[in-house]
């Protein structure tokens, strides 16, 4: 991999991990001793990060991690109930039963609420792929990657919270996948998002890192 690419990723990877969290001022210079590269592959993967609203500019300060607003946040959520049921739908389609069969792996969860939003992830970017549509699929994974940062964002909401009724709504999901029955699933999958959305967003309002309105 380019050393461009590799840098972009990490960084990309580490503000969704909200290891620099929404808005968190960063510098060139100390991106670059963190990852051990010189400034040009960490300008570079910044000016990405900014087309893709990650980072912001600030005029002769650096950058800055891009504050999540909560009508951005909706956004996302309002684009994933569009796509992911799409997703569904094309698998349940198209997807042979062998693609069907392996989300079997997703019937089970045990850990900590770290490894439940590595679970989680994985799960919903399997639903992408057993599409086979790749736009789809690429568009709805971004999508999934992004929405770790409103979870752990939100993780105020979360504690405590028992991810068996969540693990629940998967087994059901993929009950409903493996018979093809594709009126069901959409049902479970829009619902799911439709409560991600519901218990997300008020965390969201509580946190002083969000802002009200899009940044122009």
């Amino acid at each position: 991999m380019l050393l461009r690419e590799n840098i972009y990723d990490r960084l990309r990877s580490d503000i969704l991990a909200c290891r620099f969290a929404p808005g968190d001022e960063m510098r060139e210079q100390d991106l670059a001793e963190r990852y051990e590269v010189s400034r040009q592959p960490v300008r570079d993967a910044l000016l990405r990060l900014q087309r893709e609203h990650l980072v912001t500019v600030q005029p002769r300060q650096g950058y800055r991690v891009t504050p999540i607003s909560l009508s951005d946040a909706r956004d996302l959520l309002r684009f994933r109930l569009a796509l992911e049921p799409a997703c569904v739908t094309e698998a349940i389609e198209s997807a042979p039963d062998s693609v069907l069969k392996s989300l079997d792996e997703f019937r089970c969860f045990s850990g900590n609420h770290e490894d439940f939003i590595a679970y989680n992830r994985a799960f919903h970017t399997a639903l992408a792929h057993a599409s086979g549509n790749r736009r789809m699929a690429t568009a709805l994974c971004d999508l999934i990657g992004q929405a770790d940062r409103l979870v752990r964002v939100s993780i105020s909401n979360l504690k405590g919270h028992d991810p068996a009724k969540l693990v629940a709504e998967h087994v059901a999901l993929i009950d409903a996948m493996q018979s093809r029955e594709t009126r069901t699933a959409a049902r479970i999958i829009k619902a799911h998002i439709g409560a991600t959305e519901k218990r997300v967003l008020p965390a969201l309002k509580r946190n002083a890192v969000i802002v009200e309105e899009r940044s122009s």
